[in-house]
């Protein structure tokens, strides 16, 4: 019987644990780096973030392209990063083979850092759309999984 157990003894657990800290460690540092350019730029996210003179009058923020594409690039690891959370949590349940969640894992930490990169560089389409892509096949296959595992149990239960 496969090994389910929420331990770093369970190899498929620990695997899932690393990666998962690896990208959850990228967004916490795009949340860092999106504050370095508003900051750099100056570009607040609130008007009342401005002191305009010695009245502190409130102005409306300016837009600039860098600091919205940082903050962009953001929301789209907050947008993806937590469903490959949940799910792979989840997954881990359903005890998987290590080498095949193994691929999974590995396969969403490189498209996420890859997806990155091409936002941020910027690369030229469809580059951020093939990393975003293969994170999404990563957490449908997932999802897929833990849905069949559910389905049998409960198949077997009645």
């Amino acid at each position: 019987m496969a090994n389910t157990s929420l331990s770093f003894d369970n190899l498929v657990f620990s695997q899932f644990a690393f990666y998962a800290a690896v990208v959850l460690l990228k967004t916490l540092l795009m949340s860092t780096y999106t504050s370095r350019f508003r900051i750099a730029k100056k570009v607040f996210a609130n008007p009342e973030d401005y002191l305009g003179g010695p009245k502190r009058e409130i102005r409306q923020p300016p837009f600039d392209d860098d600091v919205e594409r940082v903050r962009r690039c953001h929301l789209n690891d907050l947008e993806n990063v937590l469903p490959f959370v949940l799910l792979g949590f989840l997954y881990v349940l359903t005890g998987p083979d290590p080498w095949i969640a193994a691929l999974h894992f590995r396969m969403f930490t490189g498209c996420r850092i890859f997806h990155t990169i091409a936002y941020l560089t910027p690369l030229p389409q469809p580059s951020r759309f093939l990393g975003f892509v293969g994170g999404l096949i990563v957490n449908i296959s997932m999802t897929i999984s833990v849905l069949r595992v559910g389905i049998i149990i409960r198949v077997n239960r009645q």
